[in-house]
C-alpha cells in the first residue's frame, strides 16, 4: 500500500472540496481529481445557489414547498427540510471564504428568480457561480495541511477491506493503492451516457459504478433531468447551457414560427420546471415539425445583458450569436441526475463506512424533478453532514486496522476495441431522452447487456477509456432495467 489516509474523497467538485474543508487537522484526507482539480459539473453551474436568506421575503415553508412541487412530491421530506433549514448557514459560509456572490449598491447579495421558485431566493456570481465557487474551495483546500490534492488521478477499483477501503488509482504511469477508513463518492453525473449533455467530460458515472459493484443500493437511477435550454449546436457533443436565470430575468420560449407557445402547456409559461418545459418542446416539435427553437431576451437592456450574463454572452458570440440583438437556438439535453447511490441523512451508503453525496448521490431531495439551483445547495449540505458523521465516527474509535490488503490488480490486457462509448450513447439517446421510446428499451437492454458482459468477463488494458466504458455500460444497464422493469419512475 502507498500511503493510508482516514479519508478518501474522489471528486473534486463542490461536494468534495467542501466537505473536504468539514473535517478537523487531526482527521487525514486525501482528495482525487480524475483529469484537473477544476473539471467538473460543479464548475460547469451557471445559475447559482438557492438558499432562504431574507426572510422578509421568503421562508424555509415556501422553498420547502417548491421542491417538492417539482419533484412531484417524490421527494423525501426529511432530506428536503435538510436542505433548506440548514443550507443558508452553508451559504454564508462560503461568502466567509471569499465566494463573491454579487451584491447590489448597499453590499446586499443578490438573488434572482428562476424556474419553479416562488420567491427571489438564488443567489449567484454572474452567470458562473459553480466556477467561482470550485475555485475559492480549491483555494481554501489547498491552504489545509491535512488535505493531500491529487490531480489526473484515475481511480480504477474500489475494494472494501475489514475496517475501510483500498483504492486503485493509476496517476503518470503508476499503479497505486491508497486505504482508508472512509471512502466518501463525490464523482458527479452520468451526462457522458448521452450523446449531447452540459456535463464536463468526467461525467461518466465511476463513483456509481464503484458503489454498485461493491453491493450498494443504486435508486431511481433513470430519474434523469433534461434542461430545456441547451445552446443548439446541432453538432456539438458538450453543449453549453443557457441558464434557467435567462428565463428568470425574462427570456421567451420562441418556436420555428418565432411564436410563444409555453402558456399552451402550463399555466406557468417560461417559468415551469424544467421537465415541464422540456417536454412542451418535444410536444410543440411534433406539432410544427421542426426542431428549431430559440429563446429570446433582446428586448433587454444590451449593458444589463453583457453585465448579469457574462459567460453566456461571450459563449454565444462564439458561436455567432449576439444575445444582445439575436435569439439564441436552443433544444432539451441531458443536464442532471436525480437518482443514484441511496444514501441517508448523513451521506452514509448501504455499506458500512462508504458514504456518497453530491450528484452521484440519492438522497431523495429532488424528487422526480430538480428544481433549478438546488443541486450545489445539496452538495453543500450533505458533503458537511458526511463529514460530521465521519469525524464523530473517527474521534470514537473508528480508526482501525484496515485488514488483509488484496493484490494489487494487473493493469495490462488486449486494447479495448473502438467505439463502444459512442455506441452506448446512441443507444440512451435514442431509446430514453425526455419523452422515453419504450417499444425500444427491451432490446436496448440486451444490447447495453452484451457490451457490459464483454468488458467484464475480456481482460482489457486498465486505463480511461476502460474504466469510463465499463462505468457508461454500468449506468446504461441500471436504467434500462428499471425502465424496463416498470420502476416508478
Amino acid at each position: 500500500m502507498d500511503k493510508q489516509f482516514d479519508v478518501i474523497i474522489v471528486g473534486t467538485g463542490v461536494a468534495g472540496l467542501y466537505g473536504a474543508l468539514k473535517y478537523p487537522e487531526d482527521i487525514s484526507v486525501l482528495l482525487l481529481s480524475k483529469k484537473e482539480l477544476n473539471l467538473s459539473n460543479s464548475s460547469f453551474a451557471q445559475g447559482g445557489v438557492a438558499a432562504v436568506l431574507d426572510k422578509s421575503n421568503d421562508n424555509y415553508k415556501l422553498h420547502i414547498a417548491d421542491t417538492l412541487i417539482a419533484g412531484k412530491y417524490k421527494n423525501n421530506l426529511s432530506a428536503v427540510e435538510k436542505l433548506v433549514t440548514e443550507g443558508p448557514e452553508d451559504v454564508l459560509d462560503l461568502k466567509d471564504l471569499g465566494v463573491d456572490f454579487d451584491r447590489d449598491k448597499f453590499g446586499r447579495l443578490l438573488a434572482t428568480l428562476e424556474g419553479g421558485h416562488s420567491r427571489n431566493r438564488i443567489v449567484h456570481h454572474k452567470d458562473s457561480t459553480g466556477k467561482e465557487m470550485v475555485e475559492k474551495l480549491l483555494v481554501a483546500v489547498s491552504k489545509r495541511p491535512n488535505i493531500t490534492l491529487m490531480d489526473n488521478a484515475l481511480v480504477y477499483s474500489l475494494d472494501k477491506s475489514e475496517h475501510g477501503f483500498y483504492v486503485g488509482v493509476l496517476k503518470g504511469g503508476e499503479n497505486l493503492v491508497f486505504g482508508c477508513s472512509y471512502c466518501v463518492l463525490a464523482t458527479g453525473g452520468i451526462g457522458r451516457v448521452y450523446q449531447y449533455t452540459t456535463n464536463s467530460a468526467i461525467a461518466t458515472g465511476d463513483g456509481i459504478t464503484f458503489a454498485h459493484l461493491l453491493g450498494a443500493k443504486i435508486k431511481h437511477l433513470s430519474r434523469v433531468q433534461f434542461h430545456p435550454t441547451a445552446f443548439d449546436s446541432k453538432s456539438d457533443r458538450e453543449r453549453f447551457l443557457i441558464s434557467e436565470a435567462v428565463r428568470g430575468e425574462g427570456a421567451v420560449l420562441l418556436n420555428c414560427n418565432g411564436e410563444r407557445f409555453m402558456f399552451n402547456y402550463d399555466s406557468r409559461g417560461e417559468l415551469a420546471p424544467r421537465d415541464v418545459v422540456s417536454n412542451a418542446i418535444m410536444l410543440e416539435e411534433k406539432r410544427t415539425g421542426s426542431s428549431n427553437f430559440y429563446l429570446d431576451i433582446t428586448h433587454k437592456p444590451a449593458d444589463f445583458l453583457v453585465e448579469r450574463f457574462p459567460m453566456i454572452y461571450n459563449k454565444c458570440l462564439e458561436k455567432g450569436i449576439d444575445i444582445t440583438k439575436d435569439r439564441i437556438p436552443i433544444y432539451p439535453c441531458q443536464h442532471y441526475l436525480m437518482g443514484g447511490i441511496n444514501v441517508d441523512l448523513d451521506a452514509r451508503t448501504s455499506v458500512d463506512r462508504l458514504y456518497a453525496c453530491g450528484e452521484c448521490s440519492h438522497t431523495g431531495v429532488h424528487g422526480a424533478n430538480r428544481l433549478a439551483s438546488n443541486s450545489l445547495l445539496e452538495a453543500l449540505v450533505f458533503s458537511r453532514r458526511a463529514a460530521q458523521d465521519i469525524t464523530h465516527r473517527i474521534q470514537n474509535g473508528g480508526r482501525k486496522p484496515l485488514g488483509t490488503e488484496p493484490p494489487k490488480q494487473e493493469v495490462s490486457g488486449k486494447e479495448l476495441p473502438k467505439g463502444i462509448r459512442t455506441k452506448i450513447r446512441e443507444i440512451m439517446q435514442k431509446t430514453y431522452f425526455v419523452i422515453p421510446d419504450l417499444e425500444n428499451v427491451d432490446s436496448a437492454y440486451k444490447e447495453v447487456d452484451r457490451v457490459l458482459s464483454d468488458l467484464i468477463t475480456t481482460k482489457y488494458e486498465i486505463n480511461i477509456d476502460y474504466v469510463e466504458a465499463l462505468s457508461l455500460a454500468t449506468v446504461a444497464g441500471i436504467i434500462l432495467e428499471e425502465i424496463k422493469e416498470g420502476i416508478n419512475l
